[in-house]
């Protein structure tokens, strides 16, 4: 038992082996079938479903289709039956000649996935071409001395038929002299030979004529005839002999026409006439005779026309020399056809993908097959494409290839490759077939729009008309298609207090920007806003950069006059004594603009005067000064005009009005004001009424001028609070507070305190500190600078 056990586990062991090896050799194996020749069109060959173990269906799905050598198609394939169909009649001769077994090999591709299967298909021949004498008369001369069993080999009949519906064998007409025997050459080919039977007399029968017939194996035989005529002649008992009788030679098949191959020689022992030699090809077929001749009298063979070892790679070449008593020698020529490298290698397609998706892994691009018709080293194929591109080969099987990509694409890098796919063999020298293939890469949404800048910085001048182009931003995108195509829109403001739709506004095709409305310099100097670029690829992508928009300032704003006010109830007059030298400080004008810049830079200018040349305005600081000295003949009372005007195009402008009364000194009680003519014309009082009024003032202004003195020095040294809260008398001056309001280069609204130095009633008066003082950061500038000579000149100064 423990035998018969280990028996049946070693018969199973061999059975699994064998098992296994089959199905690793499933899809290398070649799968045979057969058709007879002269089949019509459209017959059925096989199931192929069925053979490949395939369902209903399957080969459609998987996209199956028949390759054969030089995409010539000999056979169809039902995709949806999955039979095997033959695509026209086949003509087995035509196909393979004499060759036999006569087989087509073909492969079966299946695209998805790739999988590939050798086939052969082997055409039967049938018995379709009786057997042919290429010579249809032959005549042999026979002496008379030829003893019996003495064999004369006669030309052969063809039959382009192979195997059994070849030439079976030869038969003669009955006679009395002659029988014949079939022979068969190293080749397989079968040739008569005619034997004598009895020894032939010239006299009694000079001539003989018999039929020769070749009969083929087929079922039913063909036959083929041909008529011998024998002429006995006179005795020419030598025949010439060939030394040696078989030659062997080679040739490459790339040899000229008109190439000698080799020189035969025969010899003939007799003499005169009877040894005079000619040669000729002996039972040449229609190929040899179309290969080779033979110079008849020196037996030279030559080559007639090109060979092609891949058509014939030998021939066998018989020599016939004979003499003039008609007797004959044979020789032999095995000629050997060498392959040289003629035949460049072939590419053959069988799929090919033009366009490829970018970012894509892995992907085929075609799949090919190579061939060479040359042998040994000249038929050894290697394939290769260039080393700079991201493709590769791989060998799927026999002299498969498929080409795919090394990587994913990028179609911005590169958007198109030009694959050249060389394949050399390894003859010398050695030959190659490029093949070109195209291959473009098809865009995918993977780049978003790039600003030409992070940030833009525009102006604009204020003042400007709606819907102005203020300027430009521009993105571009790398794709191609609709993933290039880029919008433009303006992102929520990073400032949610800025009006920003109600500001600018931008072309969302062009990226153009447009002021919504006008802008003031004065109300607002600058903004920004973040501007988005989206392209239309799905998903889609997107990028922002940066907007500041300038306003630029424009002349849009006169001069204002602080100093002196020209809104109070009554003018501002300035007193000036009589005693005063040329270049007095009379006053300062003091004015300010709205505006920035060069339209914010202010000159002064007098314009008008009750007597020209008295006084004059300086033009940088608006300083009006005496032109010369005064005199007792000059007017007490005197209008100045001074213009302001700025430095803008065009320049704007504002005038003030000054009042100047000259008087003899600062001790007078009482200022009258300019419009008070009507006290001047009143007449004169009683000298004696002016004596007293004049005692009493001169008494009441002294004690008053000590009380003032006094107060004022006690002010001082209270502190400069408590002296911007003294007393102002009502009449010439005009109330207290001077409001300016926030225009011009002053950020904010302010008002000064003027009052009076004392209580005497003189010209004497201070600018007190501003009630607002909050200038964020800004000086009150030169236009109201206090320079060291201000409280000496005008009598106030500036705190």
């Amino acid at each position: 038992m423990e035998v018969v056990r280990k028996l049946i586990c070693r018969q199973r062991q061999v059975f699994f082996f064998f098992f296994f090896l089959g199905l690793a050799q499933a899809g290398s194996e070649f799968r045979r079938y057969s058709v007879v020749e002269e089949t019509e069109g459209s017959s059925f060959v096989t199931n192929l479903a069925k053979d490949l173990g395939l369902g209903q269906g399957e080969l459609s799905r998987r996209g199956a289709r028949v390759i054969s050598k030089g995409n010539k198609l000999y056979l169809q394939l039902d995709q949806e039956t999955g039979d095997l169909l033959l695509n026209e009649k086949l003509d087995r001769e035509e196909l393979c000649g004499q060759t036999e077994p006569c087989m087509l090999r073909f492969q079966v591709l299946l695209e998805n996935p790739l999988e590939f299967f050798q086939a052969e298909l082997q055409v039967i021949d049938i018995n379709d071409h009786a057997p042919v004498f290429m010579d249809r008369d032959m005549l042999l001369k026979i002496s008379e001395s030829s003893p019996p069993g003495t064999k004369f080999p006669l030309k052969n009949a063809q039959d382009m038929d192979v195997g059994r519906n070849n030439i079976e064998n030869y038969t003669i007409s009955p006679n009395s002299y002659f029988r014949v025997l079939t022979r068969k050459r190293s080749d397989g080919r079968k040739y008569p030979e005619l034997v004598l039977d009895e020894v032939l007399d010239r006299e009694e029968e000079p001539e003989l004529r018999l039929t020769l017939t070749a009969q083929d194996g087929g079922s039913p035989p063909r036959f083929g005839t041909a008529q011998v005529s024998i002429e006995v002649v006179d005795i020419n008992d030598n025949a010439p002999e060939f030394e040696p009788p078989f030659y062997r030679v080679q040739i490459p098949e790339d040899s000229p026409i008109g190439y000698l191959i080799v020189k035969v020689s025969a010899t003939d022992i007799d003499i005169g006439v009877n040894r005079e030699i000619s040669y000729s090809l002996f039972q040449a077929s229609e190929e040899i005779s179309k290969t080779f001749e033979i110079n008849a009298m020196t037996g030279e063979i030559r080559l007639k026309k090109q060979l092609d070892f891949e058509t014939t790679q030998s021939y066998e070449v018989n020599i016939e020399a004979r003499d003039t008593g008609s007797l004959s020698g044979k020789c032999t020529v095995l000629t050997q056809v060498m392959d040289v490298n003629d035949n460049a290698p072939e590419v053959t397609m069988s799929a090919l993908t033009r366009q490829i998706p970018e970012n894509s892994p892995e992907t085929m691009v075609a799949v090919f097959s190579v061939s060479d018709l040359d042998s040994e080293e000249n038929g050894k194929i290697s394939c290769y494409i260039q080393d700079d591109l991201p493709f590769f080969l791989k060998s799927s099987m026999e002299n498969f290839y498929t080409l795919v990509t090394e990587r994913p694409l990028d179609r911005e890098t590169r958007a198109e490759y030009n694959v050249t796919i060389t394949v050399t063999d390894l003859g010398t020298p050695r030959l190659k077939t490029q093949h070109n293939i195209t291959v473009l890469v098809s865009d995918v949404n993977d780049n978003a729009p790039a600003f030409t800048q992070t940030s833009y910085t525009l102006s604009v001048r204020e003042n400007n008309s709606p819907a102005l182009h203020i300027g430009s931003v521009r993105a571009t995108d790398r794709d191609a298609g609709a993933n290039a195509q880029v919008t433009y829109s303006l992102l929520p403001p990073l400032d949610a207090h800025v009006p920003l739709a109600s500001l600018v506004s931008i072309n969302p095709d062009n990226g153009h920007l447009f002021a919504l409305r006008s802008l003031d310099y004065e109300a607002l100097r600058a903004f920004e806003f973040r501007v988005g670029a989206a392209d239309r690829g799905s998903p889609a992508l997107s990028s922002q950069a940066l907007v500041r928009v300038l306003v630029v300032d424009d002349n849009d704003n006169a001069p204002f006059v602080l100093y002196p006010l020209q809104n109070a109830s009554a003018p501002c007059t300035e007193l000036v004594p009589r005693a005063a030298e040329a270049g007095y400080l009379v006053t300062k004008v003091v004015a300010v603009d709205g505006d920035s810049g060069q339209n914010a830079w202010l000159s002064y200018q007098l314009l008008k005067a009750t007597e020209p040349g008295l006084f004059g305005v300086w033009a940088h600081n608006g300083e009006v000064r005496t032109a010369r000295l005064l005199s007792e003949r000059d007017a007490a009372k005197h209008r100045l005009v001074v213009q302001v005007k700025d430095n803008g195009e065009p320049p704007l402008s504002a005038s003030v009005t000054l009042h100047v009364l000259l008087v003899d000194g600062f001790s007078q009680p009482y200022l009258p004001a300019p419009e008070a003519e009507a006290a001047d014309a009143a007449p004169a009082a009683p000298l004696t009424v002016y004596l007293v009024v004049a005692l009493a003032s001169v008494s009441s202004l002294f004690v008053f001028s000590v009380l003032v003195f006094v107060a004022v020095r006690l002010c001082r040294r209270g502190g400069a609070a408590s002296v911007g809260r003294c007393s102002v008398p009502e009449g010439h001056f005009p109330g207290h507070l001077v409001d300016v309001s926030g225009t011009g280069t002053l950020s904010q609204s302010y008002q000064y305190e003027v009052c009076l130095k004392g209580g005497s009633g003189t010209s004497e008066f201070n600018f007190l500190k501003p009630i607002v003082t909050n200038f964020q950061g800004h000086s009150p500038g030169p236009d109201i600078e206090e320079t060291p000579n201000f409280r000496k000149d005008f009598g106030f100064s500036i705190q």
